[in-house]
């Protein structure tokens, strides 16, 4: 597998971050990588809410701004 550089420019507190979590994660490029796969995977899991929702709405009609707080809250996401 060929594997490719990419330069990240960090400001001084996000190295400092950087630093921390490579010493968790055996390396800076293990750390981005990790990271880079949960922001993947919670990309991925935004979209499958959004589906959800899609489906909802067109099965029960509109979902009002208190369910999606209660699913929010229910299932800890953010907006």
């Amino acid at each position: 597998m060929i594997m490719s550089t990419t330069t990240v420019r960090l400001d001084p507190d996000e190295e400092e971050t950087l630093d921390e979590l490579a010493e968790v994660h055996g390396g800076r490029s293990n750390a981005l990588r990790a990271g880079l796969r949960l922001l993947a995977a919670e990309t991925r899991r935004r979209a499958a809410l959004a589906d959800l929702l899609d489906d909802w709405e067109q099965e029960t009609g509109p979902v009002d701004d208190d369910a999606v707080a209660a699913m929010s809250d229910r299932y800890d996401l953010d907006s």
